[in-house]
């Protein structure tokens, strides 16, 4: 058996967005990136929602009252965790990982997960449309994707 990527038909789609204020230069970049993929992918521009949270500890959180309004076939969650001195950054990507994944467990809905988690500033901005791709671009690719896939095992 081969890979095949599923067909992606994102016409009428509704595609929400959450993303982190927090290193806000770098997720600007990856909702730039997200936003350009969705919108070369057919979703139109009205029909992408993006609500804004302080940081990746709460991407869940919105994610989870986004999927419970039944208004969107797919969420991307946006963010950056950047590495410092203690172990909060451990805890902060562990549990924003795992909170994003509670979301699509919880209620079948696509999420692509655009949250970096890096050691340092230069590896988020390669991340962010630099050197090593754009993460969100890569998110909101994976949430179509998922969310036509889905689409179709349930028809």
């Amino acid at each position: 058996m081969h890979d095949v990527k599923t067909a992606v038909d994102a016409a009428g789609f509704r595609i929400g967005l959450v993303a982190a204020r927090f290193n806000g230069a770098i997720v600007e970049r990856l909702i730039a990136g997200a936003r350009d993929a969705l919108l070369q992918n057919g979703v139109p521009d009205e029909r992408i929602e993006l609500v804004r949270v302080p940081g990746a500890w709460e991407l869940p959180a919105a994610l989870d009252a986004m999927a419970d309004t039944g208004r969107f076939d797919a969420l991307v969650s946006l963010g950056a965790v950047i590495r410092g001195e203690t172990p909060h950054f451990d805890y902060i990507c562990k549990e924003c990982a795992a909170g994003c994944a509670r979301v699509t467990a919880r209620t079948g809905l696509a999420v692509g997960f655009g949250v970096l988690t890096c050691n340092d500033a230069e590896q988020a901005a390669a991340r962010a449309g630099g050197k090593a791709g754009n993460k969100g671009q890569e998110a909101a690719e994976a949430a179509l994707e998922m969310a036509c896939l889905l689409r179709s095992l349930r028809s």
